[in-house]
């Protein structure tokens, strides 16, 4: 006589079996999305000759190699930077929001809440309107990740009383600091000239072109530290979720995991800005999508979050370049309508569990 598998048993099976399927969607959106990106644009090339000028660059001779030089280094100077900018930006977004989310078990949670995306944006204006003598060798992009870490760093500071953090009072005061950075960002803009304020209001709005590979070679490096450390942290965050308390007694240092976490979340979405401009709500459409698929459980939900996020904005990217004929949409303005619907929903169903408004 056969044994019937326990409940348990058959739920994990399912989660697996769900968890699988997820996984190879992604996959295969993700591998279209980069072929299609890659061979759209203004000069239409063919997805067999992206496949070859791709083979050829790694070292790999074959016949679908485009024989135009133009071509290939289209394809390599300008392609192919933009689109691998898209997916480490999409990553680093979407589990920045997940880890988010962990620390403050809440579901609403984004990386915004912590005054990066507003930071980063002061830094980026003060660059721009003082010519880049601020910032450096890399110019906007490094004043815009220390503006972007700053923030976030002054505002655990201000929040942390007693040796302890508590979610609201960091909540209220990063509502203070990205009042205070949206105060300095307005006196920026009315202290610069008239090319200063357009390229300072296009940056907020978020853009992918013009990556370039030394640009795409920093954010890859500071996102597969920050995914390798959020994955690495996953037990953590399931503990948390049980509770501080609960997790303090299973013996979760659950203040030092809070801190870590905050810095990991300011160092991705600052590396993922910092080139491209303040990309909204990525960091909250994607991980809470996976987990109403996929459950709670980190190590999945980190995971296929890198996946999601890469994949949102890989097609948002596209979607950008093509929609209107000779000219590029923002990409964070498509995020933010993507986003906007989908946090509101957030709110009324998280609402309607509660009984309704107040």
């Amino acid at each position: 006589m056969t044994a019937t598998p326990a409940p348990t048993e058959v739920r994990r099976s399912h989660l697996a079996a769900r968890a699988s399927a997820v996984i190879s969607v992604l996959v295969v959106a993700l591998v279209a999305g980069v072929l299609v990106s890659s061979a759209a644009g203004q000069l239409p090339i063919a997805i067999t000759e992206v496949i070859g000028a791709f083979g050829k660059g790694i070292g790999i001779d074959n016949a679908w190699a485009p024989s135009d030089d133009v071509l290939y280094q289209a394809l390599w100077q300008i392609r192919f930077p933009r689109v691998a900018m898209s997916l480490l930006v999409g990553a680093a977004l979407a589990v920045a929001g997940a880890v988010m989310q962990a620390i403050f078990g809440n579901p609403l949670a984004e990386p915004g809440v912590v005054g990066v995306s507003s930071g980063a944006a002061l830094g980026a204006a003060l660059a721009i309107v003082s010519g880049g003598a601020l910032a450096g060798v890399l110019g906007t992009a490094s004043l815009a990740f220390l503006g972007g870490v700053g923030a976030t760093l002054l505002v655990y500071v201000m929040a942390r009383s007693n040796g302890r953090t508590e979610v609201v009072t960091l909540l209220l005061t990063g509502i203070a600091v990205n009042a205070f950075a949206g105060a300095g960002l307005a006196f920026v803009l009315f202290a610069g000239d008239t090319a200063d304020r357009e390229q300072i209001v296009f940056w907020q709005l978020g853009t992918l072109g013009g990556s370039r590979w030394h640009e795409v070679a920093v954010v890859a490096a500071l996102t597969v530290l920050g995914v390798a450390l959020s994955l690495a942290f996953a037990r953590r965050y399931d503990l948390l979720a049980l509770g501080e308390r609960t997790a303090g007694h299973l013996g979760l240092r659950v203040e030092r995991l809070r801190i870590v976490s905050i810095v990991l979340v300011a160092v991705l979405t600052g590396a993922a800005v910092a080139f491209t401009g303040i990309i909204a709500f990525v960091g909250l459409v994607v991980p809470h999508a996976i987990r109403m698929l996929l459950g709670p459980g980190h190590r999945m939900l980190l995971s296929a979050s890198v996946l999601g996020g890469a994949v949102l904005l890989v097609w948002a990217d596209l979607f950008a370049r093509t929609a209107v004929q000779g000219a590029e949409l923002p990409i964070g303005l498509l995020t933010s309508l993507i986003g906007g619907p989908f946090f509101f929903y957030l709110l009324r169903r998280a609402r309607n569990r509660q009984g309704g408004w107040a």
